[in-house]
């Protein structure tokens, strides 16, 4: 399935939109990083939890639970919050 990737993270992926499968967001994120490694990383801490600085939609809704089920038409978008001073 399609995944926006933000600007932020395209460091990694050298592009806006990646390809990426799974039947969960946990998996998803498995086979980003098996892709573009060192990405699930940045999205996800040591406890398997989202970073707190990240936000997953699915079709619009946000999800943090990283075993939400997924399916094949789903759109996956990938936004991280920007911070400084």
């Amino acid at each position: 399935m399609k995944v926006l990737i933000p600007s932020a993270l395209r460091s990694y992926t050298e592009r806006s939109m990646a390809e990426a499968q799974g039947t969960t967001l946990a998996e998803l994120l498995i086979d980003l990083d098996r892709q573009y490694s060192g990405i699930r990383f940045r999205m996800v801490d040591e406890q398997d939890r989202i970073r707190r600085h990240i936000r997953i939609f699915i079709n619009g809704a946000q999800i943090t639970d990283l075993q939400h089920r997924l399916q094949e038409t789903d759109e996956v978008i990938i936004v991280q919050a920007l911070s400084g001073g």
